[in-house]
């Protein structure tokens, strides 16, 4: 799967009678992390209950101010002047959707418009947003949402009643803002990574004929077998699913720090005070290997355009994945690039260089299609 194995704990914030509230932040601040540069309140923010979006979006405002100091090169080599646009919308399900847009600098031509899809757990408001910088920098309008239940748009934290129905959710609201001015007419991308990968791939399956091109990083398209549960285990995940489909009782492993192959990197990562890092909710572990089997048995459908990017040394999704996947896949136009010794978060977690030619691919190969 995506990123999923993480742990971190809850501890409520600001909560009881009048005037406890002090009291209760230095409690909770003490209990989590020691984020260093952050104020007492941050870190007492940080550790509050996350599950609705209310408190998600103060959580983001509180640490917004601290991350452009951040020792991080996609915070710190930022490129200037990009247009910037946040909105939520209502759509027509009545989810509450947060997305953002990145444009080129004023006077410059946009070339075509890439949209992201996120990872498991993930956000479009933290490493995203120097990368969709730098991509915006060489001529693209870059788009990005939230998924319902991930950062700062509507429901609970970190649940996937649907795998389907979440991508119906990134379908309905890229399918309006395609229709935008600043992009209309335009070709249109899709940019995929972990998680955001199997996303990706069934918005392409479900409209092949909608996209230019899919780029995947890392991506989630097929479980491999030594991390796959015995079926016994499955068939029992399936029944509690339905018994007791928020419960955050699904069986994990940290690979937080397999991800980052720069440990100062993954340090900054802890700054994403709003990323779901609990363990998995049963219903969302179902989900996520329901849609891993479903997009495996459809390989061969995926027609698209495709640039898959993936670290050779990835513990979380493997890299011998994405090598199916390249070989199933019928599209004409298909390029695999493995990068050696990279880990999972090819385009955060690598030192400065690689990330920088990571991203540098990806331009490449828009400029060429474009």
């Amino acid at each position: 799967m995506a990123a999923i194995w993480q742990r971190h704990a809850v501890v409520p914030w600001r909560i009881g009678r009048p005037g406890t509230g002090r009291v209760v932040a230095a409690a909770a601040a003490a209990a989590a992390p020691r984020l260093e540069g952050a104020s007492e309140e941050m870190r007492a923010a940080a550790a509050q209950c996350l599950d609705w979006a209310p408190a998600r979006r103060c959580v983001r405002g509180a640490f917004a101010p601290l991350l452009p100091t951040l020792d991080h090169c996609l915070f710190k080599m930022a490129p200037e002047g990009i247009q910037m646009e946040e909105n939520f919308e209502t759509n027509s399900k009545g989810a509450e959707i947060f997305w953002k847009s990145w444009l080129p600098r004023e006077g410059t031509a946009t070339k075509a418009a890439l949209f992201f899809c996120h990872g498991y757990g993930g956000t479009c408001t933290f490493f995203f947003e120097g990368v969709a910088k730098r991509i915006a920098a060489a001529g693209y309008a870059v788009y990005a949402m939230d998924y319902p239940g991930f950062g700062l748009s509507y429901g609970l934290h970190g649940y996937i009643a649907s795998f389907d129905g979440m991508v119906d959710h990134v379908i309905e609201q890229y399918s309006q803002i395609k229709d935008r001015k600043e992009v209309h007419g335009l070709p249109h991308f899709l940019l995929g990574q972990s998680m955001g990968g199997a996303v990706a791939l069934k918005v392409h399956l479900k409209q092949p004929k909608e996209w230019d091109g899919v780029l995947l990083v890392a991506p989630m398209c097929k479980i491999a077998e030594d991390v796959t549960p015995p079926a016994p285990v499955l068939k029992a995940l399936s029944i509690l699913s339905c018994l007791l489909p928020k419960a955050k009782l699904f069986p994990q492993k940290d690979i937080g720090d397999l991800s980052f192959r720069d440990p100062r990197k993954r340090k900054v990562a802890e700054y994403d005070a709003i990323a779901y890092t609990h363990q998995m909710r049963l219903r969302t572990a179902v989900e996520l290997l329901k849609a891993a089997k479903d997009i495996e048995s459809q390989l061969e459908k995926i027609c698209s355009p495709l640039l898959i990017l993936h670290g050779s040394a990835d513990m979380v999704t493997d890299p011998r994945v994405s090598e199916f996947l390249y070989e199933k896949a019928s599209s004409k136009d298909k390029t695999l690039k493995l990068y050696e010794d990279g880990c999972h978060c090819i385009l955060e977690g690598e030192p400065d260089d690689r990330i920088s030619t990571t991203i540098n691919d990806i331009i490449s190969w828009l400029d060429s299609r474009c």
